[in-house]
């Protein structure tokens, strides 16, 4: 069977999706994981206020996607395809971004629109969904953006109906309004309200009140997950199909905002890469859950660990 490589460059992490694809009768096809593995890189570093890829940040993911390339290369990848999104959208110095991925990698990386980040990490989530608890909302929560999506799922094929992408994002609201450690009473009503009037467009295409079921993916979403549940480390089969209901939402954000870094970065579950935005990315839930409830969307969240890195293999089919 073909072996996929599928790898997702984002605001603050890179990550490798290495795969083994099995067609089916009807036409479709499953995906049979053979490696999975997470970087905190930061490439967003500081392009909210600087418009440009820092050159440290551009060396980090060199350094990590090189390492990439030997394990697919091990792994027998015939096909690769590389995506980046928030952070390389908004940077003037994209090209220095593309000229290193195309030679470590060996292939052109694809800057794709929020748009269709949207629709890859809406089918990577549904896939193990009952139809029956559709239509879905599939909530990205990423570094620099976050993506909305509502759309059903057969059992075999996923439709989406709406979807919306916003530049706000663990890292890009941290760096704006949560500078102190920990954040005062005021930087956490100023990210709120940052993240409020962003997410409203969103919610002006999505109409969250059709979903029957919230799915969030991404590294914020399962991090809390793991917090909610106190697990000794991180565990990604603990922490897949989860549920975290609003009042649990709140409750994480509001410790996780009065905690100061050294607190969080005791926390065995909140990678060393995220124990600075893990708040920022916090509120944005918090935010997400409290316009849900406004609107009639879903009364709780269901975690999963498959997202955009599904999407991008399974397109490669």
């Amino acid at each position: 069977m073909p072996r996929v490589a599928a790898i997702d460059c984002g605001t603050n992490s890179i990550r490798l999706l290495v795969a083994e694809l099995t067609p089916r009768h009807d036409g479709t096809v499953d995906l049979r994981d053979l490696h999975r593995e997470m970087r905190i890189v930061r490439l967003g570093q500081g392009v909210d206020a600087t418009g440009r890829l820092a050159p440290e940040a551009l060396e980090r993911t060199r350094v990590a996607l090189a390492d990439y390339t030997i394990a697919a290369r091990r792994k027998g990848v015939e096909k690769v395809r590389m995506v980046a999104t928030s952070a390389t959208r908004d940077a003037g110095n994209r090209d220095e971004f593309f000229a290193m991925t195309r030679e470590t990698l060996g292939v052109e990386a694809e800057v794709i629109s929020g748009d269709e980040e949207a629709r890859l990490s809406f089918t990577g989530a549904v896939g193990e969904q009952d139809p029956d608890d559709g239509p879905f909302l599939v909530v990205d929560v990423g570094g620099g953006s976050t993506e909305l999506v509502l759309g059903t799922w057969d059992g075999q094929r996923a439709e989406v109906l709406a979807a919306k992408s916003v530049d706000i994002g663990c890292v890009r609201i941290t760096e704006r309004d949560l500078t102190q450690d920990p954040p005062t009473p005021d930087e956490i009503a100023r990210a709120k309200t940052t993240a409020e009037t962003i997410l409203q467009e969103a919610f002006d295409v999505v109409d969250v009140a059709k979903a029957k079921t919230w799915i969030g993916v991404a590294g914020t979403v399962t991090t809390l997950s793991a917090v909610a549940q106190e697990l000794p480390e991180y565990d990604s089969e603990r922490t897949h199909l989860s549920k975290l209901l609003h009042a649990q939402i709140d409750s994480l954000a509001t410790s996780l905002l009065a905690a100061d870094r050294a607190t969080r970065a005791a926390n065995p579950v909140i990678h060393p890469g995220r124990v600075d935005v893990i708040g920022g990315g916090a509120v944005i839930v918090q935010v997400l859950a409290e316009q849900l409830a406004k609107r009639g969307g879903p009364d709780q969240l269901v975690v999963s660990e498959h997202d955009i890195l599904d999407g991008i293999a399974l397109s490669l089919a």
